[in-house]
């Protein structure tokens, strides 16, 4: 069974549920009956990427073609499973509980793995600047699913960074680093964002093959920021 087969049984499960709450916990007890670990794990991310997409649309009130097409890139979905996807989508939105509870419960899944939670947000950013556009009221959401996520205001500074670009980036916010950093640990910092964003960690933490191919993106800015900061400081 595909995964958005598998989204589509969920919502099956789920369908006359009332509150948003009773629907996070059949998702979570019935998500941890699926599959291997790491179909469990894919299955997790793309579903918290429906859900809080469709919160974000609600607060924005509009879903642009781009945006649609942007999510259907990073998800490569099948003819024939976009229907899932849908209902998903239409289950989250209309859900009168806000997305705030929702963003803790997926705080709470990916409690071990925080750098699962930087991914949803950079994808978040795809979407929402999608349209060429980003929005306020999208931005004042992203800013609040971080600040539940607990990612500290320099992480999502360098995330987004990579997707709202001023006319001149500072390299060293794009990496979250401080300019007071020795070189050593400057260098060891470097290497461990390179780590975290390589494509065979990603799709360990569950981040769908689609998706990873487009985040290529992030990891190039991060190079990019490294071969600045070496010159500037001489390093070899």
């Amino acid at each position: 069974m595909s995964i958005w087969s598998q989204i589509g049984s969920l919502i099956d499960d789920i369908r006359h549920s009332e509150t948003l709450a009773f629907v996070v916990e059949k998702m979570a007890s019935a998500v941890k009956t699926v599959g291997d670990r790491f179909d469990r794990k894919q299955l997790t991310f793309t579903v918290a990427m429906i859900a809080l997409s469709a919160k974000m649309a609600k607060a924005d009130g509009v879903v642009t073609q781009d945006e649609i097409n942007v999510f259907q890139t990073m998800f490569e979905i099948p003819e024939g499973e976009e229907r899932n996807v849908v209902r998903m989508f239409n289950l989250f939105k209309q859900d009168v509980a806000g997305y705030e509870s929702y963003a803790k419960q997926i705080a709470a899944l990916y409690e071990d793995e925080p750098e699962a939670l930087e991914d949803i947000i950079d994808g978040l950013f795809l979407i929402a600047g999608a349209d060429g556009v980003m929005h306020s009221r999208e931005m004042m959401y992203l800013e609040r699913v971080s600040e539940i996520f607990c990612i500290s205001d320099r992480s999502f500074l360098r995330i987004k960074m990579q997707h709202v670009k001023p006319d001149e980036q500072d390299p060293y916010t794009i990496l979250a680093a401080d300019r007071s950093m020795s070189d050593k640990e400057l260098k060891s910092h470097y290497r461990k964002l390179v780590r975290e964003n390589h494509p065979d960690s990603m799709i360990a933490r569950g981040v769908p093959e689609e998706f990873v191919r487009i985040s290529t993106e992030k990891l190039a800015s991060i190079n990019n920021a490294w071969s600045l900061i070496v010159i500037e400081r001489g390093l070899r």
